[in-house]
């Protein structure tokens, strides 16, 4: 088993906390986690990944954990998160690296594909896939599957929470801060395959006066022991609890800024590198076996690998070893030069 050190990327803008596993001198892939997360996220894929010969490399994102924290919405856009990815791979002394994100993760490395190519050995997604205008309501409504959110009913479809941070943001935060740790025993579940067709929570959350109702906290379920060990669910609820949830609950409160930081980059949305996306197969709120959500990057990533995960939206710390195959099978069939070549 190679070891997980942790270590620190710190330069005059920003602090990246990350956990580094494997041959520094090997390719590295880089794992960026999504909301409500933590590097740790990669636990099952770092050694793994390392122990093919690869640099396996996952940061805490700005706002998360033990990386830098600020007081500003406008301190998350995509342009200020991607810098910091930037100086990490620098850090790393590294020109390109295979780029893997979750979640708000896959926004980040589906960023710095656009506006870095050159810096890119390939991208893998999860959940979340390419909308080449930049992930917003605006840009993932026009895609919802409205046999499941009939528009008079549901107008913003599943995105609904979306519109819930823009309007009441200090609520939003109050509710998540109010008990961490059932926030983490939520999120980090075993999926109920019946859930599947069925409206995502988040479609009405605005209709409920909160997340959980008006000044409710998340009901406090027993720990999936199948997804979290005790000592996992505290490394989250510690994280979570020294910085509270403004700054991962800020990331939504870009649009204009990511839109814009898109835009610039336009004459490269088309993308060209090595593409794998896992779809999970019961993720109630990034549907995308329905909906037309996957259409933009169906039409827009040249090299596209599609995969299915029969998992919730944490598919990579729920289906550890599936999620794991799908990466290593992709990276063996679509970036065979990268692997090292051992003498025997």
């Amino acid at each position: 088993m190679h070891e997980i050190r942790e270590l620190i990327c710190k330069t005059e803008r920003h602090s990246s906390f990350y956990l580094s596993c494997g041959d520094p001198e090997g390719v590295p892939v880089i794992f960026v986690h999504g909301w409500p997360e933590l590097s740790i996220s990669w636990r099952h894929q770092l050694p793994l990944v390392a122990g093919l010969g690869f640099h396996a490399v996952a940061p805490d994102m700005r706002g998360y954990g033990r990386s830098g924290v600020y007081p500003a919405h406008s301190d998350y856009a995509l342009e200020a998160i991607v810098a910091d990815m930037i100086e990490l791979l620098e850090h790393l002394g590294a020109e390109r690296a295979i780029w893997v994100g979750h979640d708000w993760g896959a926004p980040v490395v589906w960023s710095i594909a656009q506006q870095h190519p050159d810096r890119c050995h390939g991208i893998a997604a999860m959940c979340l896939p390419y909308l080449p205008e930049g992930f917003s309501i605006e840009a993932a409504l026009p895609l919802a599957d409205r046999a499941l959110y009939p528009e008079g009913e549901h107008p913003a479809a599943q995105w609904d929470y979306h519109l819930f941070y823009r309007e009441n943001f200090a609520a939003a935060c109050a509710a998540f801060d109010a008990d961490p740790r059932a926030m983490v025993r939520l999120c980090f579940r075993t999926a109920d395959p019946s859930s599947k067709g069925q409206p995502a929570i988040t479609a009405g959350v605005r209709a409920r006066g909160g997340w959980f109702g008006p000044g409710m906290a998340a009901p406090l379920l027993p720990r999936d022991e199948a997804v979290l060990t005790q000592a996992d669910e505290d490394r989250y609820v510690e994280g979570l609890q020294r910085n509270g949830f403004f700054g991962p609950d800020s990331w939504y409160m870009n649009r204009e800024a990511n839109a814009a930081f898109a835009a610039r980059a336009k004459g490269q949305w088309k993308l060209q590198m090595p593409v794998l996306f896992l779809h999970a197969e019961y993720d109630a709120v990034c549907e995308t076996l329905q909906s037309r959500l996957t259409e933009p990057m169906r039409a827009n990533c040249a090299q596209l690998t599609e995969r299915v995960i029969s998992a919730g939206h944490f598919l990579a710390q729920e289906r550890p070893r599936e999620v794991s195959a799908a990466l290593v099978q992709w990276m063996a069939t679509a970036l065979p030069e990268l692997w090292p070549v051992r003498a025997v």
